[in-house]
């Protein structure tokens, strides 16, 4: 299980919380008395999530359907809980779509989603939800990356940009926060068995073929960026193979890691 955070019982928001790494990571707080606040678009998973959290730990849940992609969603969403007289001490920005296969084959609309939920999302939650931690001296975020956030990425072009704008974004307002009281770290997974994951080896088959050993469960991921989260690191890789790949992506000659990840992202397509 998870390590024991500090006594005090705190209240969470997680997105993206329906499913995968988000639901995963809702467990973790709950199991350890935290209150949640749980988004994402679908109201029906949502309120079923809550309510086994609920009858499992005896927390308090409560469910925000919202689409984060829309344009002042999260001010409403934050308007909503000030309303309620919550206050948010731990931002999980869980967040996130994935489109695999070539740039020129995904539809331009497509490609301005990602980046509307991936980045202007998430950088929508973090105005509307980091000025009140500061001047409460005390919050938590965590922002769900990827490793596809430390190299280009051939057939996942669009998805590994935004996840390096978040890695990033990140590393900056870490130091902008150094000695505020709150605290910024970036999870970045590898492959892990999520229903996202799922909904791209569909689409592509060779997905579907990958080994075990390259595929993360979600419940370790989960837990590993739990105990991040509460220890106050900035950048979180899951699993040695995937700390390896991100150490060889930042100390590698960008001329090499293009060409590797372009013979890698050509036997995908």
């Amino acid at each position: 299980m998870p390590a024991a955070p500090p006594p005090a019982l705190l209240t969470a928001l997680i997105t993206g919380a329906s499913s995968g790494i988000g639901e995963a990571l809702a467990q973790c707080f709950a199991h350890d008395g935290h209150r949640l606040v749980l988004v994402a678009r679908s109201a029906d998973k949502l309120q079923a999530l809550a309510d086994a959290l609920h009858a499992a730990h005896r927390t308090r849940v409560d469910v925000l359907p919202a689409d984060l992609a829309q344009p002042g969603a999260a001010a409403d969403l934050a308007a909503a809980l000030q309303r309620r007289r919550r206050s948010i001490d731990v931002l999980v920005n869980n967040a996130g779509v994935l489109e695999q296969g070539a740039f020129t084959a995904i539809a331009a609309e497509r490609h301005q989603e990602i980046i509307a939920l991936n980045v202007a999302g998430l950088t929508a939650m973090l105005s509307a939800f980091l000025p009140g931690m500061v001047r409460r001296g005390r919050g938590r975020v965590l922002n769900v990356a990827s490793i596809a956030a430390f190299q280009p990425v051939p057939t996942l072009a669009s998805y590994a940009a935004t996840k390096a704008y978040v890695l990033s974004l990140t590393e900056a307002l870490a130091e902008e926060l150094r000695g505020s009281g709150v605290s910024i770290g970036a999870l970045c997974p590898g492959f892990t068995a999520t229903a996202m994951l799922d909904r791209a080896a569909a689409r592509n088959g060779r997905l579907g073929q990958l080994p075990d050993l390259v595929v993360g469960r979600v419940e370790d991921v989960a837990a590993r960026a739990y105990r991040a989260c509460f220890n106050d690191e900035v950048v979180t890789v899951p699993g040695v193979l995937n700390q390896t790949a991100a150490l060889a992506s930042r100390t590698a000659p960008k001329w090499l890691l293009r060409r590797l990840t372009g013979v890698l992202g050509r036997r995908v397509l």
